[in-house]
């Protein structure tokens, strides 16, 4: 296939011709739903997040652009090794995410103690005033509370099932054959 023939070529029809494209295109769309689901359930549905909820978007934040500049240089026919290493850090990252999302759903089923912030008996009321006034004034987002599930499966768990899906697709674009330019 000339040059001039490959810039014709249609986006759909270079993303079919190249695996690691489309591997990555798909990063990115399921990061971006991700995120914005994450967003409609705080903001429309007013579920406000926990400090866990927080750390494990975390990992979306990094594939959105990493997937975005990785089907970009696969496009553009970028070096393999640059594409195994984006690919490698796209898997460590959702990996991580997933066990974030393991962590999170084993405090929401009290498997193990979460962090001190926001789980377990609230104690410290010796920082000054009445008990009353600084109960009133907490605002506090347990984050051994699921505040939403579907299925018997909270959002954290759902985070574990996304961050593996994206884990294999990772790994299909890590592995998936290289057309010839």
């Amino acid at each position: 296939m000339t040059e001039t023939s490959t810039l014709r070529m249609s986006f759909i029809d270079r993303l079919r011709a190249d695996p690691a494209a489309a591997a990555a295109l798909a990063l990115f769309a399921i990061a971006i739903a991700t995120i914005l689901g994450a967003w409609y359930f705080e903001h429309v549905l007013k579920l406000a997040p926990c400090p866990l909820c927080l750390q494990q978007r975390l990992p979306y934040h990094i594939v959105i652009p990493l997937s975005l500049l990785m089907m970009l240089a696969a496009l553009v026919r970028a070096p393999q090794q640059l594409l195994t290493v984006g690919f490698i850090a796209i898997l460590v990252t959702v990996l991580c995410g997933a066990a974030l999302g393991i962590y999170h759903a084993g405090v929401e089923w009290h498997f193990w103690a979460g962090p001190t912030d926001c789980s377990g008996f609230i104690t410290d009321f010796n920082n000054g005033g009445s008990i009353l006034g600084q109960i009133k004034t907490i605002n506090l987002v347990r984050c051994d509370q699921a505040a939403w599930r579907f299925l018997g499966i909270s959002l954290a768990g759902y985070n574990v099932l996304t961050s593996l899906a994206m884990a294999a697709i990772a790994s299909y674009g890590l592995l998936a054959p290289r057309s010839a330019a």
